[in-house]
Order: structure tokens, then sequence, then C-alpha cells
């Protein structure tokens, strides 16, 4: 409807957002923050503390603030580098919020009311509920879009509401008639482990707000912290199968495998041919190895970073601004495609 043409979107831009609520876990580590770093070597990378969706559920405000430092130095103490792409919290860039209540007005009720994880989150008293938690995937729409982005490395289930983005994308482009002008987002689904379950129950995901510090292993965790996890985590009285198959029905030992095979850098099939056959008890000495030879590293590094929270904070504010040089001229386009009186 504008009549004038806009700068293609870019053609290799990464973003992806992890909140800062709880504790970083070995599945957030191992579904989403590994498999970002080698993205780093082919694309341009933005990497996002999303705090204005920890907020859809209420936050004490100190403990958001330390949270916020704390993702900051475990994304950076697992290979992140802020000095070649972007590192930064959500609320130091106000465009995420604008585009967001722009697409508040594309997205439909219904589109929204289908969304799994807002049903899940607001369990069964839904008038409770906050509206943002309910537009939450509008802001997250706006957190890709902002930048034009069109990878977004995410676990399965964050796939809807990649879905749900595209659909506003293409609404957008569709309704003011600028074909192409929001990008398709492409989902990322990258490595062995992309859903770590809970060691607890092998049927949940492994969860920083599960009440049970005993469900998950922190990359806070000490060595003997993380072996007393591995070593108390639920089993069956069965040996480790030899092939896949046989994982029907016993999903802790299929989650304890893929955990294992992701820590040491294998497939499962090669993880189930060095261990299939042996006991728990033999199994999880070995599991409990590799993680701490693989985590310890990462935590000694976030310990050294978080002696220095003004150098935290001076890095999340240059990554800020680089994020905003981004999104401001993609925000000026949108304001003129919507027909607004702006001044560029």
């Amino acid at each position: 409807m504008t009549g004038k043409s806009y700068p293609a979107a870019p053609t290799a831009r990464v973003f992806s957002g992890i909140q800062p609520t709880g504790h970083l876990t070995l599945g957030n580590y191992l579904g989403a923050i590994r498999n970002w770093v080698p993205l780093q070597r082919e694309f341009e990378c933005l990497y996002c503390i999303v705090d204005l969706h920890a907020i859809t559920m209420f936050q004490e405000p100190a403990a958001l603030h330390a949270a916020t430092r704390q993702v900051a130095a475990a994304l950076i103490a697992c290979g992140i580098d802020p000095t070649r792409h972007i590192l930064f919290n959500q609320s130091l860039n106000p465009d995420h919020a604008e585009l967001a209540w722009y697409f508040n007005c594309v997205a439909r009720m219904g589109w929204l009311s289908r969304m799994t994880q807002f049903k899940e989150k607001a369990g069964k008293d839904r008038e409770r509920a906050s509206a943002g938690l309910f537009v939450y995937p509008n802001l997250m729409a706006a957190d890709i879009l902002a930048y034009r982005a069109n990878r977004v490395p995410v676990g399965e289930d964050q796939k809807q509401h990649l879905e749900l983005a595209n659909s506003i994308a293409d609404k957008f482009n569709h309704d003011w008639e600028v074909p192409g002008y929001f990008p398709e987002i492409d989902p990322l689904i990258l490595g062995e482990a992309t859903r770590v379950m809970s060691l607890r129950d092998g049927t949940k995901k492994m969860s920083k707000s599960d009440p049970s510090d005993m469900s998950r292993i922190n990359l806070t965790d000490t060595a003997d912290q993380i072996a007393q996890k591995i070593r108390k985590a639920k089993t069956d009285p069965e040996p480790l199968p030899t092939e896949a198959a046989g994982f029907e029905n016993r999903p802790e030992a299929r989650n304890l495998v893929t955990i294992y095979a992701a820590l040491t850098d294998k497939s499962v099939a090669d993880a189930l041919a060095e261990v299939g056959g042996q006991g728990f008890g033999d199994f999880k000495k070995q599991l409990a190895d590799a993680a701490v030879a693989h985590l310890s590293p990462i935590t000694e590094e976030m310990n050294r970073l978080l002696a220095d929270p003004a150098e935290i904070d001076a890095t999340l504010f240059k990554g800020g601004e680089k994020a905003r040089a981004l999104s401001r001229p993609v925000l000026a386009q949108v304001r003129d495609i919507l027909g607004f009186v702006h001044s560029g």
C-alpha cells in the first residue's frame, strides 16, 4: 500500500533468546546454548536474555537482576563471543516492545488460543493469567523480526511459536502489500540432546523451575553435586539396551544415554555400542565423570566473570547499543509501511 520498496532482509542472521529465571541447567546447555556456539562461525548472531518475557510471570526484581547477569556469564563461559556478535538483554532495546504492539494488532485471538505453552503455563485458572503470557508469542515474533532474522535455533517445544511468527509475518506482508519484507523464519533444531528430560522423571523436560533441585543439573553445580544428582537419578532394574529400540517404555534410560552421548560428542547409537549391556551403577559413574569433565570449566569461568558484575553489565549495554543499531531502521520502515507520521 505504500508504493515504496525497502531493502532486502539479511540472508544469514540468527536470533535466539533465553529467559533469566532460575539457574541454567544441563538441558539449557545441551538443548540450546552449546548449539549456538558453532553458529557464530557461519552467521551473524544475536543472542538475547529475554527479560521482558520473564515478567509474564512475577519476578522478584533483585533476583531478576542477578539472574540476568548469571545468564550472561554462562553464555560467555560456554563460548558466545560478545566482541564478534551481539549479546544483550531484551529490555535494553525498546524496539522489541514497539514491534510487539504492532504484531498484537496483526495476530488473531484464535491463533494465540491454540498455543499449547500458554495452556500449560496458565493451567486451569486462565482468567488469572497475565495478558502478557497470552501474547507472549507476539513478542517472540517481534524479537526475531525486529532484526528481520531468518534463522532461529530452538527446541521442539518452541516450533509452534515460530510457526505463529511466520503467520504474523505473512499476514503483515500481505495486508500492507510488502511481499517478503519480513522473511520466513527457519527453525534450526540441532544436536543429539535437543530435549533433555528430568533426572527424576524421564517423561518430563528438565526445567529450571522444577521444585526439586535433584531433577536437574545446574551449570552452577559443583562436581560433587553433579555426581550426587546422577547417582540418585531415577532408573529401572534392567541393564542398558544395546540398540535404541530397547528404549521403548524406558524413558529414564533413554534420557541418561542421550545425555551421555551429547556430553561425549557421540551419536546415541555409538554411545550404546560403548555402554549397552551395562548396569546403571557402572554407567552412572561414567556419566558423572563425563558431566564433571565437560561442565567444570564452564562453571569456573562463570564464577570468574561473576566476580566482576560491572564488566558483565558493560558487555550487555554494548550489545544493546549494537542491537538497536540494527533494529532502528527496521522499525522506521515498519512505521512507514503502517502509515504513521514519523521522522525516519
